[in-house]
């Protein structure tokens, strides 16, 4: 249980990096999302290398679990390239809903690769913040269906390489050193494209991106630590509070103010996230079937 609860706090902690990540992304401007997507990773990278050194973990990896970081790592770069993509093509709060795709996806694939119990409480709750998130964006029938289905393949690949990212922790696999491959290869992937159409950068949008970088890194090293300490089925429903943090931050900055639509998903969010909370340490009933 205790596991659980540190898992809880790391992907709430993630949540907030990942809102700066996305606010930072997206004052940087009109850059091509390679460009945002290799700085981003840079970052990472160069923060992964100094913990791997400090901690004296080393830079080697059991060799039954490349198969699993290279999936990990092309999941991971598909969901940054298209949530970036969404972010620079759509209002910022429709792309962050969009990416918040991602937990549902890493449940359906921890149940169906992973062979993780579900039950009834835990889908209830999932659904229920589902809803919340549909009264934060308000999908409207001329929403641009291209950016949209990007900014959720973007959710899907997140899903997935979360997934991935549990199983290596079962298997032993530090969380750094996933972090490390995952950065070294979005970096090495995306080089040709940032080469191929390079956007010359001001001062204030590179230190941005560097901004977004740093925000970035907390946020992977966070939820690479989260899904490591327990199941994707019972921390997801926590990842839906960047909703949350995005609105904070979206005040302070841009001066945006919530409507009643947003308020409720808000409520919804909360609610579900404090039930599963309850459910959890054992505060309600538990004898929800599960599905197996």
């Amino acid at each position: 249980m205790k596991e659980k609860y540190k898992g809880i706090i790391y992907i709430i902690l993630a949540a907030f990096c990942f809102a700066m990540m996305s606010t930072f992304v997206r004052l940087a401007g009109d850059l091509p999302s390679a460009q945002k997507s290799f700085f981003r990773n840079l970052v990472a990278l160069v923060f992964a290398a100094i913990i791997l050194k400090k901690e004296k973990i080393g830079f080697s990896h059991n060799k039954k679990n490349l198969g699993l970081l290279i999936v990990r790592s092309i999941c991971g770069t598909i969901g940054i390239l298209c949530n970036f993509y969404a972010i620079d093509h759509l209002l910022l709060p429709d792309a962050t809903m969009l990416n918040k795709m991602s937990p549902f996806f890493a449940i359906i694939f921890s149940y169906l690769f992973l062979k993780e119990r579900v039950n009834l409480v835990q889908i209830f709750s999932l659904i229920g913040a589902f809803i919340g998130c549909l009264f934060i964006i308000k999908p409207t029938g001329n929403m641009d269906i291209f950016p949209a289905m990007i900014g959720l393949l973007g959710g899907l690949g997140a899903g997935a390489a979360y997934t991935v990212v549990r199983k290596l922790g079962q298997r032993g696999e530090k969380g750094p050193f996933i972090v490390f491959f995952f950065s070294a290869f979005s970096c090495v992937a995306v080089l040709p494209l940032v080469i191929l159409d390079y956007v010359p950068m001001t001062i204030p949008q590179f230190l941005y991106l560097l901004m977004a970088g740093l925000a970035a890194a907390g946020g992977q090293f966070s939820i690479t630590a989260a899904y490591c300490y327990a199941p994707a089925k019972e921390i997801s429903i926590y990842d839906y509070s960047q909703v949350i943090f995005s609105a904070i931050t979206g005040f302070f900055l841009f001066g945006q103010i919530p409507d009643t639509y947003s308020v409720i998903g808000y409520v919804l969010i909360c609610g579900m996230a404090l039930y599963m909370f309850l459910y959890n340490t054992g505060k309600i009933g538990r004898k929800a079937r599960q599905v197996k």
